[in-house]
């Protein structure tokens, strides 16, 4: 009656069928799931920066302002971690603008966690990754930047889920630049 071509072709359909039900109904549940759970508190305190003069780029022969910071974070995020969880990124972005009146949002610092138990962020007086440039060379008449502590959830299946764990308590403003280096 059917070939046996045509038996594999229809039991081939039919598993890649529900295949696909199983894995858009895991990408829907551990989505629901994410937004039960909620985004986690976190504590993001920045110390006042310092910013210097200097030639940034080996290429550039234009000096430009650089800002050093540190900072304090105190974040759990475990309860991000579900069966279906691979990973987590987890960065921090400064959000100025510069006197140009150019919006900016740059990241400073960024992690990649792996394990639920090293999702517990407690990182005190911490060096950023990044040193701060600014496009226009200058921090002069920037405008306080706002720190913020944000992450990205990356699942087995399923779309990629951003939030935000903390807030530094106040801007902090550019110091003036001291020398160059």
């Amino acid at each position: 009656m059917y070939s046996t071509y045509q038996r594999i072709n229809n039991i081939s359909a039919f598993v890649s069928s529900c295949l696909m039900g199983l894995l858009v109904a895991i990408s829907v549940v551990s989505y629901i799931q994410l937004s039960v759970i909620g985004e986690p508190a976190g504590r993001l305190e920045v110390k006042p920066m310092g910013v210097q003069r200097a030639v940034s780029r080996p290429y550039s022969r234009k000096e430009q302002d650089i800002a050093f910071y540190r900072f304090d974070v105190q974040a759990d995020l475990s309860q991000l971690f579900t069966w279906n969880t691979k990973q987590l990124f987890v960065y921090i972005i400064a959000d100025y603008t510069n006197e140009k009146g150019i919006s900016n949002e740059v990241v400073l610092w960024d992690r990649i966690v792996r394990r639920k138990r090293d999702a517990r962020l407690n990182l005190e007086s911490a060096r950023g990754r990044y040193a701060l440039r600014d496009p226009s060379l200058t921090f002069r008449n920037a405008s306080p930047a706002n720190f913020t502590l944000k992450y990205n959830v990356m699942p087995w299946i399923g779309g990629l889920t951003y939030g935000t764990a903390g807030q530094g308590s106040k801007p902090v403003p550019f110091a003036r630049v001291k020398s160059s280096v």
